[in-house]
């Protein structure tokens, strides 16, 4: 689940720039308003992806939006993504924007430089088909990412996110092998799929394949492609297709991160989540058996509405049952419009204290974590001087610069509490 805070600065004076707010998948999609701004002949404009999950990342984007008036005055200010699908007459009425842009038509063509309209958002929930974003490459990145699907037919209580998305809709398995392929094709060593409910991906195509069956295709179809790699998934769906890859594909990379929320029974039924504590338990134990050298990570949410000191307690101790090596915590903020905003709130000092206890034990969990690390024989992706990626998602750091993308490999001598650290390392041949 994002979280807003992933904000790329506005700092050109001319051109197109387009400032992205919250998950993988807006910054694929955001890649994907660059080359259409570029095919449409789009020039002097800032165009905002924003995110809708939390408060907070509205806020944010609503800060860098008049930021970005005073910055560049004359500059055309566009605002797109989930918080704009979500509520379009608040970023309308702000006197800075010059065109609001719904999800749907936020890559169309024309879309960017439309003048008739101020306003151009249509009802998601009547969209059916899924575009995947083909896009070309990704500027500065080491790995590609790769749209299987969209929206979500779920309704936790306390999520927004379907409102900005509409109901689930899949990519056809060949498109998304082909695409993998012309990824690989141009050189990129690791590829990861998102969407926004990932496990679902298949339930709308003919004959409901399963996740794992796209993956297989992907790496049987794909043979030189080194790292497939899953974004954030929903533990209440991985199916057996997918744990026979987890087991038998090496090139499927050995990370799962889960959106679990909480470890308190009574707070997931509230949350209109799909699964118990235990059975996260289950499906943690389950792959480790197929694949021990599996890390995960999940999303927690601190504070949510009614959530006891029991309950609290209950998720606290989740983090070390199993094991988890990363987390994403979030202080719970309602969401207008959700059910969760009409139930009775914890005080917000609460919250937060809570939040950072959940962080602090997921920086006890990260440091068990990279000690398990050293001594290991590790390969990694670079993704800029200095610094790489496990297959196991744990960080890297190394002496020395390589061509972000580029495969390096090392034991590991150490680490800082957050990376591990490559002694001796070598090319990946």
């Amino acid at each position: 689940m994002p979280d807003g805070s992933h904000i790329k600065p506005t700092g050109q004076t001319t051109g197109v720039d387009v400032v992205t707010f919250g998950c993988r998948l807006n910054a694929l999609e955001s890649q994907a308003i660059r080359e259409r701004a570029a095919a449409d002949g789009l020039s002097d404009a800032v165009v905002f992806n924003t995110c809708a999950v939390t408060g907070e990342a509205v806020r944010q984007a609503r800060q860098a939006i008049r930021k970005a008036r005073r910055e560049r005055p004359g500059a055309r200010l566009i605002v797109t993504g989930c918080a704009a699908q979500i509520d379009p007459g608040a970023f309308a009425a702000m006197e800075e924007v010059d065109l609001v842009l719904g999800n749907a038509e936020k890559s169309a063509p024309g879309a960017l430089t439309e003048q008739a309209l101020r306003v151009r958002v249509s009802d998601i929930m009547a969209v059916r088909e899924t575009a995947p974003h083909l896009v070309a490459g990704f500027a500065e990145r080491a790995r590609a990412y790769v749209e299987i699907q969209t929206g979500c037919d779920h309704r936790c209580t306390f999520c927004i996110i379907p409102f900005g998305r509409g109901n689930s809709r899949s990519v056809p398995a060949g498109g998304v092998v082909d695409q993998v392929r012309r990824l690989s094709d141009a050189g990129y060593n690791e590829v990861v799929l998102t969407g926004v409910d990932l496990t679902s991906w298949g339930a709308d195509l003919p004959g409901a394949p399963p996740l794992g069956l796209l993956v297989r295709r992907i790496l049987k179809g794909v043979p030189r492609l080194p790292r497939l790699r899953l974004s954030s998934i929903d533990a209440a769906e991985i199916d057996a297709d997918l744990m026979a890859c987890l087991a038998d594909e090496p090139r499927l990379m050995p990370y799962l991160h889960l959106s679990l929320q909480a470890g308190d029974d009574l707070i997931l039924k509230r949350m209109k989540r799909r699964h118990s504590r235990e059975q996260s338990l289950d499906l943690i134990e389950a792959v480790r058996r197929v694949r021990p050298e599996t890390a995960f990570g999940a999303d927690l949410i601190a504070g949510f509405p009614t959530e006891s000191d029991e309950a609290f307690e209950n998720t606290l101790a989740l983090i070390d049952e199993a094991d988890l090596a990363f987390l994403h915590v979030f202080p719970y903020s309602p969401r207008p419009g959700t059910p969760a905003a009409r139930m009775p709130q914890i005080a917000r000092g609460l919250v937060k204290d809570r939040a950072a206890r959940l962080r602090a034990a997921g920086d006890a969990a990260l440091c068990r974590h990279l000690d398990r690390q050293i001594g290991q024989r590790i390969v990694a992706l670079a993704e800029r001087p200095g610094q790489a990626r496990a297959e196991d998602f744990t960080e890297i750091a190394f002496d020395d610069d390589v061509a972000p993308g580029t495969l390096i490999t090392g034991a590991a001598t150490g680490h800082d509490g957050r990376r591990a650290r490559l002694g001796a390392w070598s090319l990946v041949a």
